[in-house]
């Protein structure tokens, strides 16, 4: 069986059976909260370099010596487009693909590595936001329209790793991230629940907006901070010594944050000494992930189109440099071989371009 048949089967299997650990799965609708993106033949967005590409490429800014974005003979690339809005990267060393969200959609897409060949992944997919993947390589999902996180297993079925909290639903789960004790972490916000075209309106039976973490072997679901106004983006240092996580709280209007928010933790659950570690000034950010130097990458926008892109922030939080894109950017992720590929989910596209560092080990 060649491996796009192999991989076809997995998906069908993992649409096939699901199962749970947290006591009784729950039924979500199914079908599209939006009909695919209307794009005539030969209209979409051109695959490849950017406009104007010339080494070194334009689009990737320096502003300190420490900033390891651009490779010199690399340029930023767009190489797949046709998404309403994309999200949610995880990438798959063995397979070498990568998973991710077309949120309203409904569906997960996958992207092969070596072809760049595009092909749905699972649907309908409950809306799913973030994407990670856990230590023993297998999905971890956040469903908006599920308000649960989720877990599809080797064989394909999926188990459900929470969807309440003191006996009420999740608002929308967010994004994730897989700690080396197994316990997973994940934003519990409530943007899939307040309409119709990223989830499905419903009520907002969590009082506070937290960040929850799961027992690996208890399935024991714990707050560990409960004062964001919307949680977004999570992330470990290389060291778990440090959690990072995002608060776009400023989409519910001027007076809330637009910032990163730094922790001192330890990943059995104690979080302390919060701090803000980088402040957006205009727009947001979204999703974040780690370089092996502890270095963090930031996708976002919403403000300023010369600021849609990717910042990138050593761990003091200095600001090194930026990734200019010509579409307001949701997430990203480091995949590739070497983990020097830095792959960017923005609005309708999926960018990527290769980078001086590597990826962290692990989400």
């Amino acid at each position: 069986m060649d491996r796009r048949k192999f991989l076809a089967a997995s998906v069908a299997a993992a649409s096939a059976v699901v199962t749970n650990a947290a006591g009784g799965a729950t039924e979500g609708p199914f079908g599209e909260t939006a009909v695919p993106l209307p794009v005539a033949p030969g209209g979409q967005l051109p695959l490849g370099p950017l406009s104007d590409t010339r080494y070194p490429d334009r689009h990737i800014e320096s502003l300190d010596k420490r900033f390891k974005g651009s490779v010199g003979t690399g340029a930023v690339e767009r190489i797949a487009t046709g998404f309403r809005w994309a999200e949610g990267p995880a990438y798959f060393a063995a397979g070498r693909y990568l998973i991710f969200s077309d949120i309203p959609n409904n569906r997960l897409m996958r992207l092969l590595e070596d072809d760049n060949h595009l092909s749905v992944f699972r649907y309908p997919a409950l809306n799913c936001n973030g994407n990670t993947v856990d230590r023993e390589g297998r999905l971890i999902s956040c469903e908006h329209s599920g308000r649960r996180v989720v877990r599809t297993e080797h064989d394909g079925t999926i188990t459900v790793i929470a969807d309440a909290y003191n006996g009420k639903k999740l608002n929308s789960p967010n994004d994730a991230v897989v700690a080396s004790d197994g316990s997973i972490w994940f934003t519990d916000p409530t943007y899939g629940v307040r309409g119709w075209y990223e989830g499905l309106h419903g009520d907002i039976e969590q009082t506070s907006h937290n960040v929850y973490r799961v027992d690996r072997n208890t399935g024991a679901i714990k707050v560990v901070i409960d004062d964001f106004v919307q949680p977004n983006g999570i992330l470990f240092s290389p060291d778990e010594k440090k959690l990072y996580v995002v608060d776009t709280g400023i989409s519910e209007g001027p007076q809330n944050p637009s910032h990163i928010r730094s922790f001192d933790v330890d990943v059995g659950g104690t979080v302390r000494n919060g701090k803000v570690f980088a402040k957006y000034e205009t727009g947001l950010c979204d999703g974040i992930r780690c370089d092996v130097e502890g270095n963090v990458w930031a996708a976002g926008g919403w403000g300023d189109p010369k600021e849609d892109g990717v910042r990138s922030f050593a761990p003091d939080g200095t600001l090194l440099g930026k990734i200019h894109l010509p579409e307001t950017a949701g997430n990203l992720t480091f995949g590739g071989v070497l983990r020097n590929r830095l792959y960017i989910l923005a609005s309708t596209s999926v960018y990527a371009c290769y980078v001086n560092t590597q990826g962290a080990l692990r989400p």
